[in-house]
């Protein structure tokens, strides 16, 4: 497989399946092809959530004004419905792109409290992961004792 790097982005001639990903050797955690193959998979996710928000706008936008109480509460309820939804989906969002900054700056992929790999079968299935699964189970761990 060959890696064209370009000066701001890393391009896969072909790209590899997430069977061929996780068959790399171990020692070449992060390699270029797999820092290409989640920067697109990431970039995929921004467009994806951009066109939802985008979506999620208009649907609010096209409320009109009703005259009816109950369809005024309807139309309130389904509008409410948009805007958590609108927000879920700038959340995710900002996630998004602090892994694209992260695969910018060298850190994607590698805990950001313990600094160890994360693991590909962790990414491939949250490309945005920041944590361990160790390191995630010990901040929730931390949150629930404070919470009680």
């Amino acid at each position: 497989m060959q890696v064209s790097v370009s000066s701001d982005t890393a391009m896969v001639a072909s790209s590899p399946t997430e069977i061929a990903l996780l068959a790399m050797p171990h020692d070449e955690y992060m390699n270029p092809v797999q820092l290409a193959y989640f920067q697109a998979r990431l970039r995929d996710m921004r467009e994806a959530c951009l066109r939802n928000m985008d979506s999620l706008v208009s649907g609010l936008e096209a409320a009109s004004h009703v005259a009816d109480p109950a369809d005024r509460a309807s139309l309130e309820e389904e509008q409410a419905r948009l805007l958590r939804l609108r927000h879920r989906e700038s959340k995710l969002l900002t996630r998004i792109e602090a892994a694209l900054l992260r695969i910018e700056t060298g850190g994607y992929g590698f805990c950001e409290d313990t600094g160890e790999p994360i693991g590909l079968a962790r990414l491939l299935a949250r490309p945005m992961a920041r944590l361990t699964i160790e390191a995630q189970q010990a901040r929730e761990l931390r949150k629930n004792a404070y919470r009680t």
